[in-house]
């Protein structure tokens, strides 16, 4: 009697269904779909999760193959780059052990733990090695080992932090291993099907340090990055970006430009130069316009805040250990890291009605977070900050439209601003929270239900509402195609029950406002930094700390320069004049190098006709026209807030790619 074979169907993501006569792998199924699949497989999702593609499925599945068009292919080949790194590292210093090596964004590292630090040359040394791994093409195996068998092998080679980490496992975890060649490792996986999978196309970038489990009571550790893309045009392009992001880091503009600094002895606080903090005034300005427009009113709440009433709204307990506390008087005080209760105690005075509501609350409030030192970074993360902040107090039948005009005065800020590309995340319940679930499902439903109302598309970023409600995360992208968080959008049932704020309704009776949390920029700091980068300094003339340079040529246009500076103040610009004794060109090029957008060349001639050489940065034009008009049309370009014309540039190239 011959022997029965089981077959298997395998469902693929458009719907058609291949019969297979017994257990499969990924590698065959894209192989019998074509060559050209069979070619570029790295991975395979079965059931929606990601296997090795030459793992055997041997029950009817569905099935989709992953290649490096997948942001899961991208993010494998990330992955087996830090292994391959790993083996190449063990491979050239035999005393080092391996931790962790996983992808991140863009690229991937290693954590390494090792007596004598590794130097800039013995990264050469990797990345050299490296290549030469993959060109072995070694294959890569997935194996299942028992709990003891693992401890022992680890320890017995003497990696003592692969074994620690395989004990606090549970005890029903599979324990798997990854084998390419003689080197292996502790990894859940999934990994390519061999070393030569990966190609050639990554980078090791930089050295940093680094604690075991991210303690800084634990080991201390060697961190190497790298990045890794499906090919080399995609490497290219990304090391290009990097390397435009670091002429643009805020920090190198913020003293080339006299914008401002961060010293030791105020960490994580910035230092606002004259010309940095006319930049700042003139967002704050813009954005106090716009909030009035918008029939929000303005106020303005304590600094410091007895615990009491952080501890009432759930704060003491959440963010404590970000706080600084001070102590008056058998008092404890905290600097405010946040608004949000003061703005309650505002509304909680008197008696509101339901006719008051939506009552628009904002603040430019200054809040001060006690950041780990080692996590502040210039102005992009800093201890103290202003928050463009702002609490919707209203009914709940008005969170749709609240919602909706939130979002149209988001969109249009960031617009004038410069920013048009926006990406809108819902993120739901985080695992610690306040309030019921029977809250949260109401509290996420109507946030959903007013972000469908704005046709908007989003994602979903599970787990990261704020502890006391579900919110909307506004992505913006910049000149060089990088994602900034900056908005947000938080619905809050929990406050206003936690601190006893209420209103009276048509019906006479108390109710609880909605509050609704939100900012645009989010802090000033942060997004002053975001805006540096992506102007590169180069500000458009509204937002620039100095608009119009007037230069002279020689010596005899000095009382018709002092004349157009005059006008030009009268104009409402910022104006600087330069009589100095040098050539123009030599004018030219500093002022070219302070960003400045504009100049005004005047000479003999210029001064006889009353007319100006109008330079603009970034041009060789110098066209002569009568100084009326010339200010007439900075006047109109400030008034529309003009972009400047190399971002439009930069933003047509990134858009037609």
């Amino acid at each position: 009697m011959g022997q029965v074979t089981q077959s298997f169907s395998i469902t693929l993501p458009d719907g058609s269904c291949r019969e297979f006569d017994g257990p499969v792998t990924g590698a065959a199924i894209a192989a019998d779909i074509g060559p050209g699949l069979a070619k570029a497989a790295l991975a395979v999702r079965v059931d929606g999760q990601l296997w090795d593609i030459g793992r055997v499925i041997d029950h009817d599945a569905l099935v989709a193959i992953v290649t490096a068009k997948d942001d899961d292919g991208v993010e494998i080949l990330r992955h087996d780059a830090a292994h391959v790194m790993a083996e190449a590292v063990q491979e050239l210093f035999k005393d080092t052990q391996v931790t962790f090596g996983p992808s991140i964004e863009n690229g991937f590292y290693y954590d390494f733990a090792r007596e004598v630090p590794f130097t800039p040359e013995d990264m050469e040394k990797i990345e050299t090695r490296m290549h030469e791994i993959v060109d072995r093409d070694e294959a890569i195996i997935r194996e299942v080992w028992n709990r003891e068998e693992a401890v022992a092998h680890f320890e017995e080679k003497g990696e003592k932090y692969k074994a620690e980490h395989i004990l606090t496992l549970d005890q029903d975890a599979e324990i798997t291993i990854y084998r390419q060649g003689s080197w292996l490792d502790l990894c859940v996986g999934p990994h390519l099907a061999s070393t030569g999978k990966l190609g050639h196309a990554f980078k090791l970038t930089k050295l940093s340090g680094a604690y075991w489990r991210g303690d800084a009571a634990n080991d201390q550790l060697q961190r190497i990055y790298g990045t890794a893309w499906p090919n080399e045009k995609a490497l290219k392009a990304y090391l290009h970006m990097i390397e435009e992001a670091e002429k643009r880091d805020h920090r190198r503009l913020g003293r080339e430009l006299d914008l401002f600094h961060i010293q030791q002895e105020a960490v994580g606080s910035v230092f606002w130069h004259p010309k940095g903090w006319t930049l700042y005034r003139q967002v704050e300005t813009y954005m106090r316009e716009r909030l009035d427009a918008a029939d929000y009113v303005e106020v303005k709440t304590p600094q410091l805040i007895d615990r009491a009433l952080w501890e009432a709204s759930g704060h003491w307990e959440k963010f404590r250990d970000l706080m600084f506390i001070a102590e008056s008087e058998d008092r404890v005080l905290a600097v405010k890291p946040m608004n949000c209760p003061g703005h309650v105690q505002i509304f909680k005075q008197g008696i509101t009605s339901y006719k008051d509501l939506p009552l628009r609350m904002a603040e430019f409030g200054s809040c001060h977070r006690n950041e780990p030192s080692g996590a502040l970074h210039g102005m992009m993360r800093v201890r103290a900050f202003t928050q463009d902040d702002a609490h919707i107090f209203c009914a709940p039948e008005q969170i749709t439209q609240e919602t909706v005009a939130f979002c149209e005065l988001l969109l249009s800020i960031y617009k004038d601003l410069g920013f048009e590309d926006v990406a809108v995340m819902f993120a739901d319940r985080p695992e610690t929270r306040a309030g019921e679930d029977a809250v949260w499902d109401r509290a996420e439903g109507a946030l959903l239900d007013g972000l469908k109302e704005t046709g908007l598309d989003h994602t979903v970023n599970p787990g990261e509402g704020a502890f006391y409600g579900p919110k909307l995360e506004f992505h913006l992208r910049d000149a060089l195609g990088r994602s900034w968080q900056c908005g947000t959008l938080q619905l809050d049932f929990v406050m206003p029950e936690r601190l006893d704020a209420s209103y009276v309704g048509e019906d006479g009776e108390k109710h609880r406002p909605v509050m609704l949390h939100r900012a645009i920029l989010g802090s000033f700091e942060r997004f002053l930094a975001i805006l540096i980068e992506h102007y590169a300094g180069r500000f458009p003339l509204w937002l620039s700390p100095v608009q119009l340079v007037v230069a002279t040529i020689t010596g005899d246009a000095d009382a018709y320069a002092n004349q157009v500076v005059e006008q030009a103040r009268a104009a409402g610009l910022r104006v600087e004049v330069d009589l100095r004794n040098e050539k123009i060109g030599y004018k030219v090029r500093e002022h070219s190098h302070a960003a400045v957008p504009v100049m005004f060349v005047v000479g003999k001639r210029e001064a006889e006709d009353g007319s100006v050489a109008v330079r603009r940065l970034g041009t060789k034009d110098q066209p002569v026209i009568g100084l009326d008009d010339a200010l007439g049309q900075l006047a109109d370009e400030i008034a529309n807030r003009a972009m400047p014309a190399h971002l439009a540039t930069e933003n047509g190239d990134k858009k037609g790619n």
